[in-house]
Formats: C-alpha cells, sequence, structure tokens
C-alpha cells in the first residue's frame, strides 16, 4: 500500500469523476466530518479519503485482496457494519390494492366500528 497526502479536494474529485469503476462510498461528508470513496482507475485499486478535520489522502493498494480486505476494515472503524434491514413498508406482502395488486379490498373501512357519526 502507498499513500499521497492531498490538500486539495478538488485533485480528489479529479480522480473520482476518472474511475474507470466506484466499489464503495463510505461515509457521508453531510452527516459526517469524513468519507471513503473506493474506487479502480485502469489496473490500480484506490481509496480516496476526504476529511473535514483530518489530512485527505489517496492510497493505492497492492492487489484485490487487499483493497476488499480493507474496504471491510473502514466499514467497521466508520461505523457502517452490516445490519439487518426492517421492513417497514411490508414490501414482500401485497400492496393493498396500489397498482398491479389483485387483492380484494371488498369490506375494507378506514372507519372505526364506534366512530358512526355523520359529519
Amino acid at each position: 500500500m502507498e499513500q499521497i497526502e492531498v490538500m486539495s479536494w478538488l485533485t480528489l474529485n479529479a480522480l473520482k469523476e476518472s474511475a474507470t469503476k466506484t466499489y464503495e462510498t463510505i461515509s457521508d461528508l453531510d452527516t459526517d466530518d469524513h468519507m471513503s470513496v473506493f474506487l479502480k482507475i485502469d489496473e490500480d485499486y484506490l481509496e480516496i479519503y476526504y476529511s473535514e478535520v483530518e489530512s485527505n489522502y489517496i492510497r493505492k493498494y497492492d492487489d484485490e485482496d487487499e483493497f476488499y480486505k480493507i474496504i471491510e476494515e473502514r466499514k467497521n472503524e466508520l461505523g457502517e457494519d452490516k445490519f439487518d434491514t426492517i421492513d417497514y413498508y411490508n414490501e414482500n406482502e401485497d400492496n393493498f390494492g396500489g397498482e398491479g395488486s389483485s387483492g380484494n379490498l371488498e369490506g375494507f373501512s378506514i372507519r372505526s366500528d364506534d366512530s358512526e357519526e355523520d359529519y
């Protein structure tokens, strides 16, 4: 692994735009004070690190295995561990009469039984 310190975010942005593939973006400058972007340019595996507090840098990794290992380490380091998602919107169930729904809503009412008042 080789590392170069960079003063300008413009340099990091130029590298990011010239990437042939972006593998992972970890963290976000809008919510945190740092962000790592893992990308590939030609045959080089790179990490570009943006920081509002520390030094910005570019790291070049020797091979693909080291690159993927560092991605997982960085996720743990920056608090983006794997987690189980909760299905808040019940995406696996019928969509209750929306487009493409074959569900029958006959007998369904949003009015509760004890509120029979007319307005």
